[in-house]
């Protein structure tokens, strides 16, 4: 009869190399790996007596290492917010937006004066019809046509393939 310590060593000596292959698949890291393993094996040590049946190691041991995975994830503290607290920014909604934006102002910047005047003094200012003939001394209805014309031409540039952007309407 083999005592405890022949049986351990004996054990770890035929399945060490299959528990770390099991392990390391488990976790993909070979350091964490190693830990869990150990602490595996520590854990059989201690409660060897209970192992009854040698052939059924292989199972016994692999259940002792998905535990003592699982116990990482209990002691692991994380670090938890409120979500009510905490603004996420869509990186790639803003990054489209940000494109976006650079596009709009290169068409606008890319209207004749005559249009991107009027344009710019409605959209961003807030200036009304009647306010922009003022600040440019045109006639109402001439700032509104402008104003109808430039319109149509950002959305024909947005429509239309760069090469032909902007070379009708007005």
């Amino acid at each position: 009869m083999l005592s405890k310590q022949q049986r351990y060593e004996a054990l770890v000596h035929a399945l060490h190399g299959d528990i770390f292959r099991y392990a390391y698949w488990l976790v993909k890291d070979k350091t964490v790996a190693e830990d869990i393993v150990q602490e595996t094996f520590l854990r059989a040590w201690k409660s060897l007596d209970s192992l009854k049946d040698e052939k059924a190691a292989k199972s016994w041991l692999i259940t002792i290492l998905r535990r003592e995975n699982a116990r990482r994830f209990e002691r692991k503290q994380f670090d938890l917010v409120d979500m009510d607290d905490v603004v996420l920014a869509d990186e790639i909604q803003s990054n489209e937006q940000d494109l976006e934006h650079r596009e709009l102002h290169r068409l606008i910047n890319g209207l004749a004066d005559e249009y991107r005047e009027p344009l710019v003094l409605q959209s961003i200012f807030g200036l009304s019809g009647d306010e922009i003939s003022v600040q440019l001394g045109l006639n109402k209805n001439t700032v509104m046509t402008r104003l109808f014309r430039a319109r149509n031409q950002l959305k024909e540039a947005l429509e239309q393939p760069n090469e032909t952007r902007g070379s009708q309407n007005g």
